[in-house]
């Protein structure tokens, strides 16, 4: 029911038409096929993160199963046909970001390039375009009507990074070999996507989600919640939080037309425990609508104690200076349904 996310710590475009140009202060990450002037010439990237970080969360953060997911927003996408296929490989071999950008005259040779991991004239790739083991092989594929976004289970790497039973060199994303080779003008995929570096607040990251789900209410006489026609609040909700802290949001889930059974105190007063398993949790961008956690059956289940129903939220993951909206789902009584209250808080600097 946790999710933890984890930034990149250098990225890089790799494009082939400009063989010793770095690119490691770009805002944009580039996979691209395309031709000029009657050449094909393509285009990949790399981005890393830092092993120390994954370490630490997996050491001291994560419990219980968990998968990890590469995902990238897309600022632009272009050319697609009816199936359109990125793959993310693992790299071999160490790079250097650089601190060259595309529009940079005279190109910046600093750091790593199509034809070099290090610097221009220094440390070739053994196959120009970026180095990288034959298994594992993730795959996105994208079409007219899908997610242009990239979201990609990459959790066997992950295990080998953490192990360091392979080094950590980061991911290498580019299009399939058949659309690099391909001589028709009809394939010409442009993927344009936020790279660190970006003035957005989309930058890419590493999602670990892990399953800390719990639901011991202990001697706690307070009942299942069995009408969804309830009221739904966060009754510890500060409204503003720090980008470091840990917040465990409480729930308060009460009926709104309460059973008739003769009683001594307010009907008001009883907190209920939302249903065990069914019940799940998102966050979206209260300004753009867009999730920013989405419901997972798995990782984000609300929990219960003795107290109330309840889940953890890293603040790590989330866009300071930003509004965010929770969002609660449940199925009761074979209704599902989602509460949408402006249930919302604030991630500030500090």
């Amino acid at each position: 029911m946790a999710v933890y996310k984890i930034f990149p710590e250098k990225d890089a475009t790799l494009y082939e038409r400009f063989p010793s140009m770095n690119t490691g202060l770009d805002q944009i990450l580039e996979a691209s096929s395309f031709y000029t002037l009657g050449d094909r010439y393509n285009s990949r990237y790399l981005i890393q993160f830092s092993t120390t970080e994954i370490q630490d969360v997996l050491n001291n953060t994560v419990t219980g199963t968990w998968d990890a997911y590469l995902k990238n927003y897309s600022a632009t996408v272009s050319g697609l046909n009816t199936d359109t296929n990125l793959f993310i490989r693992t790299v071999s071999g160490s790079w250097n970001m650089g601190t060259g950008r595309y529009s940079d005259l005279p190109i910046v040779e600093n750091g790593c390039s199509w034809n070099f991991r290090t610097t221009s004239g220094s440390g070739a790739w053994v196959s120009p375009g970026g180095d990288f083991y034959a298994s594992p092989v993730y795959s996105q594929s994208f079409a007219y009507s899908n997610p242009v976004d990239v979201n990609v289970q990459v959790t066997n790497t992950i295990h080998t990074w953490y192990s360091a039973s392979v080094p950590n060199d980061g991911f290498l994303v580019k299009l399939t070999s058949s659309v690099e080779d391909s001589t028709s003008l009809s394939t010409q995929p442009i993927f344009k996507n936020f790279s660190i570096d970006t003035n957005t607040i989309y930058p890419p990251f590493l999602e670990i989600k892990f399953d800390d789900y719990s639901f011991d209410t202990g001697s706690s006489t307070n009942t299942i919640l069995n009408n969804f026609e309830s009221f739904m609040s966060i009754y510890n909700n500060a409204g503003e939080y720090y980008p470091q802290s840990i917040t465990r949001f409480r729930l308060a889930a009460i009926p709104k037309y309460p059973d008739r059974v003769f009683t001594t105190a307010s009907y008001y007063t009883e907190n209920y425990f939302l249903p065990e398993v069914s019940s799940s949790y998102a966050i979206k961008d209260s300004s753009t609508n867009e999730f920013v956690v989405d419901f997972d059956a798995t990782y984000t289940r609300i929990s219960a104690d003795s107290v109330s129903s309840y889940f953890d939220v890293y603040m790590n993951g989330l866009e300071p200076e930003r509004q965010y909206t929770v969002l609660i789902k449940s199925t009761i009584g074979g209704v599902t349904k989602v509460w949408d209250e402006d249930l919302m808080f604030k991630v500030i600097n500090g």
